[in-house]
């Protein structure tokens, strides 16, 4: 896999006006309003519409859980806070792979990778993309569910479409998730609406303090910890927006921008939503339901209630586009560092997007929607995602010993590095002692990548006819899709040459 083959060299080419030339590169053409769509897209995806009460059930009270949420995402946002720094400190796309694979070498960059590329990033589509078929079909099946195979397609066609806008242009992706995360905000916005309604006419029984804290089951260490955990996967995906570094308009001000923005309105966002919930149903009623934004509207909006389902189609419709746009940059940047086929660093020729990439993150999300242990996979790896956030800022603190003179544009107190990566011990170590099996599983799945990365990367001098067959296939992808090296690779690496040869 670390073989480069054969470079077609960039050319400069002709852009919508005759009299431009733009030459072929990733474009930045994401701006400040597009990045924090980024964000808030890919964290609020069908979960908040869906299932809160996992936090509900495990903290114990409808107060606890409040807190829990205004908790977690203040954690997030120390999360986040240290990403920044490490985004613009090392401003390349690819994210915590990026920085785990610069600071702790090609091994561990590598394992992180694996685990996005085997598991997180084709099962977490195919669930979001299910889910957006689920809840598109609800009105047209309100007396019984669709069937496994109209759901399978639906998703498909979603993964198709998305695919297709994302490799005709960066804008139109962006645009799309603009207007969906535009979308998905309005239904929270009515959602809470309906909940200030409800306080307004004295229907706040349950968020009076001796009603909020009354507790539902004893309280008890380890289910505030798994209540947490509930809640740090809800605010997944606060961190894409450091995949596609390399794509934003001015990085070392947008990116922490963004990330200031975005998580502190998605805190308050959840905080609001979930009161509005318990405004309109006991905390009985919220755990008995499933589809907790569907009884919401089942109970206020009437004749009205299919806002939801839809709602909840159209948010999950631009997560399923945030999340190939942001995991297709991933494998762009593990390709680059030949941690994949070189293929998959090509962009298009006139389009400027890493079509390769994108249709091997299509094709191994389709591959997914074919089985029917998604979820089990997920919850497997999950823990390993955990496990590299925090491996992610421990590399912050190890930068800042290693190379204290760096150009740091953004430069955080080491207090929260340290704050993070207490709760994320705490988090972790309960993982492990709540869930032994689930969590050595997903550490097998991460090192069955070791030997994956000798033989495919360290591994250097590979057998002549295994290199001409990987050569050809890369030239044949190269001419179907239309792509070459971005021209400023294509310079570093003749510069490379120049130095090998003297």
């Amino acid at each position: 896999m670390s073989r480069r083959a054969p470079r077609a060299r960039a050319i400069s080419l002709p852009d919508s006006d005759p009299g431009d030339k733009s030459t072929v590169v990733l474009k930045k053409e994401i701006g400040l309003l597009s990045a924090c769509g980024i964000i808030i897209g890919n964290i609020i995806g069908s979960g908040i519409f869906v299932s809160p009460k996992g936090v509900l059930e495990n903290s114990g009270s409808v107060g606890v859980a409040l807190i829990l949420w205004l908790f977690t995402g203040l954690i997030t946002a120390v999360g986040a806070l240290c990403y920044a720094e490490l985004g613009v400190t090392i401003p390349k796309s690819g994210g915590d792979y990026s920085y785990v694979n610069d600071i702790f070498g090609g091994l561990a960059g590598f394992l992180r990778l694996w685990v996005a590329l085997l598991v997180i990033y084709p099962a977490t589509q195919a669930v979001i993309a299910l889910t957006f078929a689920t809840y598109a079909l609800q009105p047209l099946f309100p007396s019984c569910l669709p069937s496994d195979k109209a759901l399978s397609l639906l998703a498909a066609v979603c993964l198709l479409l998305l695919t297709w806008i994302n490799c005709f242009s960066v804008r139109w992706a962006t645009r799309v998730q603009d207007v969906f995360t535009a979308g998905k905000l309005l239904a929270l916005g009515l959602i809470i609406i309906m909940g200030i309604v409800q306080i307004c006419k004295g229907h706040f029984y349950w968020l009076e303090p001796a009603n909020a804290f009354h507790p539902l089951q004893p309280y008890e260490l380890g289910h505030i910890a798994l209540a947490l955990l509930q809640g740090s996967f809800a605010y997944g995906g606060w961190n894409y927006l450091n995949y596609v570094t390399e794509e934003l308009i001015d990085p070392y001000r947008n990116l922490p921008r963004a990330i200031f923005i975005s998580v502190p309105l998605v805190t308050f966002v959840y905080i609001f939503v979930n009161i509005a919930y318990i405004t309109a149903m006991s905390p009985q009623e919220l755990l008995a339901s499933n589809a907790v934004a569907v009884t919401f509207g089942d109970k206020l909006l009437g004749v009205m209630s299919w806002i939801m389902p839809i709602s909840v189609a159209l948010s999950t419709f631009g997560g399923v586009n945030g999340c190939l746009f942001t995991s297709s940059r991933l494998f762009f940047a593990g390709a680059r560092e030949g941690h994949l086929p070189r293929l998959l660093a090509m962009i298009h020729v006139n389009r400027c997007t890493p079509i390769p990439s994108l249709i091997f993150t299509c094709i191994s999300t389709l591959l997914m929607l074919c089985t029917t242990d998604i979820y089990t996979l997920i919850n497997y790896v999950g823990f390993i995602n955990y496990l590299f956030y925090g491996v992610t800022v421990a590399g912050q603190i190890v930068l800042r010993i290693k190379e204290p003179d760096i150009h740091r544009p953004i430069k955080v107190s080491l207090v929260w590095p340290v704050i993070y990566l207490i709760v994320w011990a705490f988090l972790l170590i309960f993982s492990i002692y709540s869930e032994p099996l689930v969590c050595f599983i997903g550490l097998g799945i991460m090192l069955s990548g070791v030997p994956v990365y000798f033989i495919g990367v360290y591994w250097k001098n590979k057998p002549k006819c295994f290199s001409s067959f990987i050569d050809k296939m890369a030239c044949l992808g190269q001419k179907l899709c239309m792509v070459v090296y971005p021209e400023d690779e294509g310079k570093k690496d003749d510069g490379e040459e120049k130095e090998t040869a003297a």
